[in-house]
């Protein structure tokens, strides 16, 4: 096996690091370490996870500290090989046919061949990288027709032959494993799970994608978000989710936008149920029905400053134990604070 030893001056894990870090991405040493060995020895990446992680943003990052132009292929069902691969211009064909009369014509050469994403990689090895978004979304046909391009990087074309690439295209494949890959195709890649970063990790991801967020903020929006993703919803939010909350909730606050009526009957609402069910599990229900209807009698509340709020957020998220005190003895939720579910 061909092993790559220096890919533009990146010699080790750290220096990819360091590079991703350059083009916006802040990727963990797990991550790091893959993706140099999958660039070191010429193999595919394979990048599984929960939709948002940042798999695709990966790649793009690749792509950008490689100086190499991101060739990307969404899958989705039903997909194949003219779709990935290539077609023929058949009307260019048959208006050659024509104006070639009697004479001998190839209208099987480079004139007449469409590129597709996979054929554009085999062709432009060393200054592209290929990224097969949600290869799960695609059917087993088309992942099995993967297998020579990925083992051996060639494709047969029945009119042209086998065409191989003149070295290892840099080629990286995501999956959000709706459903199991197999496992040949599993076997030919360098696989790795992106799980959601830690908290610290992703107020930093936040400030460095939305610049103008304030590190309270940032970090008050990831402990929101950390909440909701251990709520039985049907779809989870993602890095980037974290990211427009947090550029929006700055936006507001500078503009002295007030927040639409919705949102403030949403924190209203969330604010009666969370206090009920609190007061139904320390102090039974007559107390819980005090607190509902003491709750339901407080004027709307509008949030004024939406650093406090989310900063009044994330302080409960990490400390849930005094919160649910403080419930519980005044049967009150604090005006202005931030639910979990108010912004989605």
């Amino acid at each position: 096996m061909a092993i790559r030893a220096d890919i533009v001056g990146i010699d080790s894990p750290e220096a990819l690091e360091r590079a991703l870090r350059s083009a916006y991405y802040l990727a963990d040493e797990g991550l790091a370490t893959v993706a140099y060995l999958a660039l070191a020895l010429g193999k595919p990446l394979l990048l599984e996870g929960a939709p948002g992680v940042g798999k695709t943003e990966a790649a793009k990052a690749v792509a950008a500290v490689l100086a190499r132009r991101l060739i990307r292929l969404q899958c989705y069902e039903g997909i194949d090989a003219s779709s990935a691969l290539y077609e023929w211009n058949y009307p260019r064909q048959m208006l050659a046919i024509r104006q070639a009369g009697e004479q001998s014509i190839d209208i099987y050469g480079d004139p007449f061949l469409i590129e597709r994403p996979m054929l554009a990689a085999l062709r432009s090895p060393d200054s592209t990288v290929l990224l097969i978004d949600e290869i799960d979304r695609s059917d087993q046909e088309f992942e099995a027709f993967l297998l020579e391009f990925l083992s051996d990087f060639q494709i047969s074309i029945p009119e042209r032959g086998t065409i191989r690439a003149a070295e290892r295209p840099i080629v990286i494949l995501t999956s959000n494993r709706t459903r199991d890959l197999h496992e040949a195709l599993r076997r030919r890649c360098v696989y790795h799970w992106i799980d959601y970063p830690n908290a610290e990790r992703e107020a930093r991801i936040v400030m460095l994608r939305a610049s103008s967020v304030a590190e309270a903020t940032a970090r008050a929006v990831v402990a929101a978000v950390g909440k909701l993703r251990r709520e039985p919803l049907s779809k989870s939010p993602g890095i980037s989710e974290s990211v427009d909350w947090a550029e929006a909730a700055t936006l507001l606050n500078r503009g002295g936008a007030r927040w639409p009526a919705e949102a403030r009957h949403v924190l209203r609402a969330q604010a009666l149920e969370r206090a009920e069910r609190a007061m139904r599990r320390d102090h039974g229900a007559a107390d819980a029905a005090v607190a509902h209807q003491e709750i339901a009698a407080e004027p709307d509340a509008e949030p004024r400053h939406v650093g406090r709020q989310l900063a009044q957020e994330g302080r409960e998220v990490e400390g849930v134990a005094r919160r649910e005190e403080k419930i519980g003895r005044t049967a009150h939720v604090p005006r202005g604070v931030l639910r979990h579910g108010d912004v989605v």
